[in-house]
């Protein structure tokens, strides 16, 4: 028994350590992202960030259009399969357009930038430690957090939010579709009922949910990579903890903002 309550005492305390090391690092690198910024930071770390949402955003969007349209049509297929017994296959344009504008746009994007990004940021920054040019970096006198942490963190708070618009776009129009040729239903009157029926809460629900997705994914994926100890296999280790770490998080921090705005009445 004592055993037990000692390994559950020592997880426990293992995982509090890691949310610490979680916000510390998210507060160092909040302070430290004005060099990133265009205009009033270093023009380096700029070009450093215009790279890093080149890699996050634009490589990643024929992966996430793909997914939203898988998703959309399948969505819409269920649900049709459902309320044609009530006659009421109109709801389906209702339910593909809050569900993805609301949940499934944001959620995955952040899914798949959490397998590309998330890992890669791990991958990156674990070579970094394990070839000790972190290190390097600070004899040298520059702040690693500001030179490369901060561009990674700033990319993901801009390309996140865009990638889980063009996920929403894609996933409305794969219900669209779908009710085309099921329906005869044309795409003006479709569109036309999917602005009726979104409001500016869905819009501004889900984008605090693809910015709180986006620091999730690039706060782990950097700490990650920062606790990389030994050699080249400790690296690959970081990569899959990254990925399944914040995954874990934001299907967390999802149903935590569905639960409060849903109570609050945003819903």
């Amino acid at each position: 028994m004592a055993t037990f309550l000692e390994g559950v005492g020592k997880r426990t305390l293992n995982q509090l350590d890691y949310i610490g090391s979680l916000n510390i690092q998210w507060w160092t690198t909040m302070r430290a992202m004005g060099a990133s910024l265009p205009f009033v930071g270093n023009r380096y770390r700029w070009k450093a960030t215009v790279h890093q949402m080149l890699e996050i955003g634009v490589d990643a969007l024929p992966m996430v259009a793909l997914m939203a349209i898988c998703t959309g049509f399948i969505l819409a297929l269920q649900g049709a399969s459902e309320l044609r017994r009530f006659g009421a296959l109109h709801y389906v344009i209702e339910l593909v357009a809050v569900g993805f504008t609301r949940e499934l746009g944001p959620l995955l994007t952040a899914i798949a930038v959490s397998g590309r990004s998330g890992s890669a940021f791990a991958a990156e920054i674990g070579t970094m430690k394990v070839t000790e040019e972190i290190d390097s970096l600070r004899v040298m006198a520059f702040d690693p957090v500001e030179f490369v942490l901060a561009p990674k963190y700033l990319a993901a708070l801009i390309v996140v939010p865009c990638l889980s618009v063009v996920s929403n776009v894609f996933g409305i129009l794969a219900g669209g579709v779908f009710m085309y040729f099921s329906t005869h239903l044309g795409f003006v009157v479709y569109i036309r009922d999917v602005l009726t029926t979104i409001t500016l809460h869905d819009v501004i629900a889900g984008f605090i949910k693809s910015l709180a997705f986006a620091t999730i994914i690039a706060t782990v994926g950097c700490l990650e990579g920062l606790r990389v100890r030994g050699g080249p296999d400790a690296v690959g280790r970081s990569t899959t903890s990254a990925v399944v770490r914040s995954t874990f998080l934001v299907i967390v921090a999802d149903s935590i903002f569905t639960a409060l705005f849903y109570f609050t009445g945003a819903y």
